[in-house]
């Protein structure tokens, strides 16, 4: 496999939230862009964090909720930034694919944002966006 660039398999743009949203902003934002997960950004959008749907989920489950969108639910105004994970592990674009990897396995995580020197999110790299260059590679390969 030749050498890959964190650029080269980011999701771009990233698609972030503040950390004053609500849980269920970001279970709705979640839910819209078909993602499992979101970088977390403060007012100048420097990431702050990262809430993941296993966030969310469990979040919700302290109002015993399984529907996230029932009707009954606007009442509920848990911040992101109080069930968000930080600090948060990053990459800058230019870091390669193998480090990447390293430090997703390393920290038990399937996703890592992609911050620009100022910290802001350019891209978001996961497991499933590293099962995609894989298969790609393997289907070139058999061509």
């Amino acid at each position: 496999m030749q050498s890959y660039l964190a650029r080269d398999v980011m999701t771009s743009p990233a698609i972030t939230i503040r950390w004053d949203a609500t849980v269920l902003e970001a279970a709705a934002l979640m839910e819209d862009q078909n993602i499992r997960r979101l970088p977390v950004v403060d007012e100048e959008d420097v990431i702050i964090g990262i809430i993941s749907e296993g966030d969310v989920r469990e979040a919700l489950s302290l109002y015993n909720l399984t529907n996230p969108y029932a009707p009954d639910q606007d009442e509920i105004l848990l911040a992101v930034d109080e069930v968000m994970s930080a600090p948060v592990y990053t990459v800058k674009p230019d870091d390669h694919l193998r480090e990447v990897i390293k430090l997703m396995l390393q920290h038990k995580i399937g996703g890592v944002p992609v911050v620009d020197d100022r910290r802001h999110p350019v891209g978001v790299i996961t497991d499933y966006d590293i099962f995609r260059l894989i298969l790609s590679e393997w289907d070139e390969e058999q061509d």
